[in-house]
Formats: structure tokens, C-alpha cells, sequence
């Protein structure tokens, strides 16, 4: 489709030292910006990444109208640019939109946008060990005016990051028993910004006592393990891989959905069920909790070292024992990179 580019006068690419670089700090040259006014979706446009005005009656401000994804490119050996699973972001978003009653957002705008956006800043796709360029779309109701209904304007904006890892050590996570993500019903399968602004202050608390991250449950009775701070979770048990099953409450991660599938491929028994915290602690005590990780696009695979529960400190075998999630990292990275077979049909080619 046809957009609007304007280029910035200097590039920022020599300031930017690839071998630090803090996740979500760096911003790369350029940015998308399209506009949704009077139920049509405006030509959009690629313009310098810069401020953009800022009226305080802004409705997303007041109500929280705002989704957004987080997905990955690629550069490999060969100089080629590849982006992973980019069509399942693009329908998620979308899920995402219609539970927040927001428009739909046109394939041209979403995919189109981001490979011209990329081409025209592909110089900025890192290339070390665990390096990615991070894309940020990010929707938000657009009206200036206050009252609880729909927006009718609507902007999308998709930036993009030159990154490294996410987390920089193995996490201690705590598990959460008295506040909740999301319930039953609500927006937990949203990737809705007031989701994780709810999270905040749980996740301050067990900050304050060292932890990292926090081991979501139930929103009934605390009990049962949905997610890990803003990942899906994953435990090896035995010789199983053990993750909850989604329902209204838990994002369904693509990151998941890679491992699981890659998983069973390698004929790895794979079980997609409900986990207790009860059974955590008694599998963990009979010596049979072997791996437990997060796993997300922005985390990739995040070791968990420690799992804290009230009086039980739960802590976990080496990192190097881990046969699984190591080679799990290493084999979905080089995927990533296009340095494996592509079976399953994942990636696209720039």
C-alpha cells in the first residue's frame, strides 16, 4: 500500500552502542502513525520517531482504551531480514481490539507498514547472541473528551527497538496469593495496556523482598497457576512439560504456542492443563520439578531459579542441568534467524 514516508534529516544509528542495550530504551529512526476518524482508517504515514501531542482530556488516558503487541525481526549471517510468526501478532492484535471495542486494523496497515518501516531502518536490527528488533504496535482510543463509551478516533503507532536480553539473570518469583492479573471473563486474553498497569503494584511488593517476578493464580481461590509476571509459564516434571491451559484469563502467548508445538515435534510428551500450587510444592519436595521457566516474545526463555510460597523457598536445579530449556533456547533462536527449517511455516522473508 502506498504511505507517506518522511525521512529524518540525521540518523541516530552511530549514538547507539549495540553492545548495551537495555530493553526498551533505544528507539530506532522512524515510526508508523495512522489514524482512525470517522470510521475509516486514514493513509498512514512513516514519520521521524519523536513526541506527539498530548491533549489531557485524551480518552485512553481516562479509560484505558489501549492494546498492544510485542514481536520480533530478525537479521541473519546472510544480511537477511526476517520477522517471526508476524501474522499471528497481527491476528492477535486484532482479538485484542474487539474485546476493547476498537476497529479492526487492516492487514496493508499492520503488515505493509511494518516491512516498509523495517526497510526503511533495517541498519538498526542487532545482530549478536540473543539480539532482536523489538516491534512495539501500540492502539489508543483518540477522542478528547470524557465520558465511559467508545472512542470514535482511534491512532496506531508501531515503533521499533534494537534489543538484547530481557532479563539478564535467572528470576526468583514469588507466588501471588491475594491480588490477580485478571479473572475469569475479563481482559487477561487481551494484551490490554490496563492489564499490566494492574500488575504493578503486586509486583512492587515482591520486588521489595527480592524477587523478580511473580507466579500469577486464580482469581477464586489463589490456587491455581495461570502465568509468570507478563509470560506464560512452564514447568518440566518428570520428563513432561507441563503448562497451564488457556482460558479467558491468560494470554495465549505465540512464544507458548512455538514451544509446545516444537516440543511434541521432537516427541517430548507435552501437557497442557491445570496446576496447582499444592501440586508444585509436592512434586517439587518428591525431587520431580526438573526446569521451570517464563517464556514470551520479549523474554524469549527466562530461567526461573527460585520459587518462593509463603515459609517454602523453592529452589530449583542449575542452570546447566537444564537440558530442555537450553536447547529449546538455542534451537527456537536459530529458528528465529532462519538458520532452521522453516516446518512450520513461521517466517517472513524481507
Amino acid at each position: 500500500m502506498s504511505i507517506n514516508i518522511t525521512k529524518v534529516a540525521q540518523s541516530r544509528l552511530k549514538e547507539v552502542d549495540f553492545n548495551n542495550l537495555p530493553f526498551g530504551k533505544v528507539f530506532s529512526d522512524h515510526m508508523l502513525v495512522a489514524d482512525y476518524i470517522d470510521g475509516a482508517w486514514q493513509t498512514p504515514e512513516i514519520i521521524p520517531f519523536g513526541d506527539i501531542p498530548l491533549s489531557p482530556s485524551l480518552s485512553a488516558l481516562h479509560h484505558a482504551q489501549a492494546i498492544f503487541e510485542g514481536m520480533k525481526a530478525f537479521k541473519n549471517n546472510a544480511g537477511e531480514v526476517i520477522f517471526f510468526r508476524m501474522e499471528d501478532n497481527y491476528n492477535r492484535m486484532n482479538i485484542s481490539a474487539e474485546r476493547m471495542c476498537m476497529p479492526n486494523i487492516p492487514r496493508e496497515i499492520f503488515v505493509d507498514g511494518i516491512m516498509q518501516l523495517v526497510a526503511l531502518d533495517k541498519d538498526w536490527i542487532p545482530t549478536g547472541e540473543g539480539q532482536a528488533l523489538y516491534l512495539r504496535p501500540v492502539m489508543f482510543s483518540s477522542d478528547t473528551a470524557i465520558g465511559v463509551k467508545p472512542s470514535e478516533n482511534y491512532k496506531l503507532i508501531i515503533m521499533t527497538m534494537p534489543t538484547g536480553a530481557y532479563y539478564l539473570e535467572p528470576l526468583k518469583v514469588w507466588v501471588e496469593t491475594k491480588y490477580s492479573r485478571s479473572a475469569l471473563g475479563g481482559t487477561g486474553y487481551a494484551k490490554a495496556a490496563g492489564n499490566y498497569g494492574g500488575a504493578m503494584y503486586p509486583s512492587k511488593l515482591a520486588a521489595q523482598h527480592g524477587y523478580h517476578q511473580l507466579l500469577w493464580t486464580d482469581s477464586i481461590n489463589n490456587e491455581v497457576i495461570e502465568e509468570s509476571g507478563s509470560m506464560n509459564v512452564m514447568f518440566m516434571i518428570d520428563d513432561v512439560l507441563v503448562t497451564p491451559a488457556l482460558h479467558s484469563s491468560m494470554l495465549a502467548g505465540i512464544t507458548r504456542d512455538s514451544i509446545l508445538r516444537i516440543a511434541r515435534n521432537w516427541g517430548v510428551k507435552v501437557e497442557e492443563r491445570e496446576i496447582t500450587v499444592t501440586e508444585l510444592l509436592e512434586k517439587y519436595k518428591e525431587g520431580r520439578v526438573k526446569e521451570a521457566f517464563g517464556v514470551g516474545t520479549a523474554a524469549n526463555i527466562a530461567h526461573i531459579a527460585t520459587i518462593g510460597h509463603k515459609e517454602l523457598i523453592m529452589e530449583l536445579p542449575p542452570i546447566s542441568e537444564r537440558t530442555f530449556a537450553n536447547k529449546m533456547y538455542e534451537h527456537l533462536f536459530a529458528y528465529k534467524r532462519g538458520e532452521r527449517d522453516d516446518q512450520f511455516g513461521w517466517l517472513t522473508r524481507m
